[in-house]
């Protein structure tokens, strides 16, 4: 099965490693591509925990919860990264999400995302969404 994050490659060698606790993403793109893929499949606790400290009080775990399970995921496309690599303590993602929303209306979330890596782990630190 291809991944829901739409890098092509399997779930099972892409996002599931990360969304397991089996490993964390090297680079902040990685990170995005998980959280991705974890609205699709709900997954609350990962994308509250691969949120930075100093900007979780932020999220609402049923906040987080109803959008992801109110929402039909279609696709996720990288616009553009800013440093984020294996090298770096920051990075920046630049994405859109196509969705379908609770009355089946077809949505696009595009959004310019900040990232930081601290102690060897990448964490969604704030985005801005792009009108």
């Amino acid at each position: 099965m291809l991944c829901y994050c739409c890098s092509g490659d399997a779930y099972a060698h892409c996002c599931e490693p990360f969304l397991e606790n089996i490993t964390h993403p090297e680079t902040a793109e990685e990170l995005m591509r998980s959280r991705y893929s974890a609205y699709v499949l709900a997954k609350v606790d990962y994308i509250l925990n691969s949120t930075h400290s100093s900007t979780r009080k932020s999220y609402s775990a049923s906040s987080i919860k109803k959008w992801a399970t109110s929402s039909k995921w279609l696709k996720l496309e990288i616009m553009d990264t800013e440093d984020g690599t294996i090298h770096d303590t920051k990075g920046r993602v630049v994405f859109k999400a196509y969705y379908l929303n609770e009355k089946n209306f077809p949505q696009i979330h595009l959004e310019d995302s900040s990232f930081i890596k601290e102690n060897g782990r990448w964490y969604f630190l704030k985005g801005e969404v792009i009108p």
